[in-house]
C-alpha cells in the first residue's frame, strides 16, 4: 500500500500548488514576515494545547499517576505518536498503535490497555470537537461575512461528522462487537477468527467499563479535550493580529472549526496538506476580506506542525520501537508481555 500513500500524498501537493497558485504570493510573502517573534507566542499556545491533549490521554489510564513525571513521560510518547498520526493516511489513527507500543516497551503498560487508552483518548477528542463545532456553527449562523453556501455546508458537515463520532462512540459504549459475536457459531469458526474474536471483545469490555465506571475522569478529560480545541481558535485569533488581519475571536473560532471540518474529511491526505491549505484561504478569506491573509495564516500553522513532526520523529528514532508492531493490526499484538 506504499504506492496508495504516495498517491494521496500527491493529490495534496497538487491541491495545494492549485490553492497557492489561486493567491497573490508577493501579498503572502509580505505578511507572512510580519509574524517575527509572535511565531514564539504560537508555539507556546500549541505547546500549551499539547499538554492538554497529552494530560487528556493520561487520564484514561486509571493505574497512571496523575503527576508532572508522567505527564512528561506521555507527552514524548504521544510526540512520536502524533507525527505519524499527521505523516499516515489513516484518519489520524497511523500513529495510536506505536503510543501502545511505547507503553508497553517502556512502562509494562499491557496491549490491551494501552491500545484501549488511545481509543477512548481519541473518542473523547472527537466528542469534545462536536461541543467546538456545534458552537462555531453558531457562530457561522450569526456572521455576516459568510453567505448561505457557506452556512449550509457547515450544517452538513457537522450533522454528517457528529453523527460518524457519536456512532463510534455508541459502539464502544454498547459492546456492539460482544453482542454480534454471541450470534456467531463460534464452533465453526477458524481458530485464528475465534483468537481475534476474543481479543477485541475483551478490550470492547475494558472500553465500556471505562466509559461505564470512570465518569469523573471521563468528564474531566473531555472538559481539558475542549479546552484544547479552544486553543486552536485562540491560536487563529492572534495569528491574524500578527498579519495585521485583525478578526474578533468568534470568527477566528469559524475559521478553526471549519478547518477542522476539512482535516475530517481528508482524513485520507497526509497531514490533510493542501485541503486545510485551502480551508484558510476559503474561510480565512472570507472572513478577513484578504485570501493571502488566509494562506499566509496556514503557512504559519503548517510551519507549527512541521516543526512538532520534526520534534516527534527524533523522539521516534531515539526511543526506537519495534517497527514490526508499528503497522500491526491489534489481533496481531502480542498479547502477553
Amino acid at each position: 500500500m506504499r504506492w496508495l500513500k504516495f498517491l494521496l500524498l500527491a493529490i495534496g501537493i497538487g491541491l495545494l500548488i492549485y490553492i497557492v497558485s489561486s493567491v497573490n504570493i508577493e501579498e503572502t510573502i509580505k505578511l507572512l514576515q510580519k509574524i517575527g517573534m509572535g511565531m514564539v507566542l504560537i508555539l507556546c499556545l500549541y505547546f500549551l494545547a499539547f499538554l492538554i491533549d497529552t494530560f487528556t490521554w493520561q487520564l484514561t489510564l486509571k493505574n497512571i499517576p496523575l503527576t508532572a513525571a508522567w505527564t512528561y513521560r506521555f507527552f514524548q510518547m504521544r510526540l512520536a505518536g502524533e507525527a505519524f498520526n499527521n505523516l499516515t493516511p489513516l484518519a489520524g489513527m497511523g500513529g495510536e498503535p506505536l503510543k501502545a507500543i511505547l507503553l508497553n516497551k517502556y512502562y509494562s503498560v499491557s496491549y490491551r490497555d494501552g491500545i484501549a487508552s488511545v481509543i477512548i483518548a481519541k473518542t473523547i477528542n472527537m466528542l469534545a470537537l462536536i461541543l467546538f463545532l456545534a458552537i462555531g456553527f453558531l457562530f457561522v449562523l450569526n456572521s455576516t461575512d459568510l453567505n448561505i453556501r457557506y452556512k449550509s455546508i457547515a450544517g452538513v458537515g457537522l450533522i454528517t461528522f457528529s453523527t460518524a463520532v457519536v456512532l463510534f462512540y455508541l459502539f464502544q459504549r454498547l459492546k456492539i462487537t460482544s453482542a454480534t459475536s454471541n450470534l456467531l457459531p463460534k464452533h465453526k469458526l477458524p481458530a485464528w477468527m475465534r483468537s481475534a474474536l476474543m481479543r477485541i471483545v475483551e478490550l470492547e469490555d475494558h472500553l465500556a467499563s471505562f466509559y461505564k465506571k470512570q465518569l469523573i475522569r471521563f468528564s474531566w478529560a473531555l472538559f481539558f479535550a475542549l479546552g484544547n480545541w479552544v486553543l486552536g481558535a485562540l491560536e487563529i485569533f492572534y495569528i491574524m493580529r500578527f498579519l495585521d488581519h485583525p478578526i474578533s475571536l468568534p470568527d477566528a473560532w469559524i475559521i478553526e472549526a471549519m478547518t477542522q471540518l476539512v482535516r475530517a474529511g481528508t482524513f485520507f491526505i497526509p497531514a490533510s496538506i493542501g485541503a486545510q491549505e485551502g480551508a484558510f484561504v476559503i474561510i480565512g478569506g472570507a472572513i478577513s476580506g484578504s485570501p493571502s491573509a488566509g494562506l499566509a495564516a496556514g503557512v504559519i500553522r503548517r510551519i507549527r506542525e512541521i516543526i512538532w513532526i520534526g520534534w516527534g520523529v527524533l523522539v521516534f528514532y531515539i526511543s526506537k520501537p519495534d517497527l514490526a508492531l508499528v503497522d500491526a493490526p491489534i489481533t496481531k499484538m502480542p498479547k502477553k508481555e
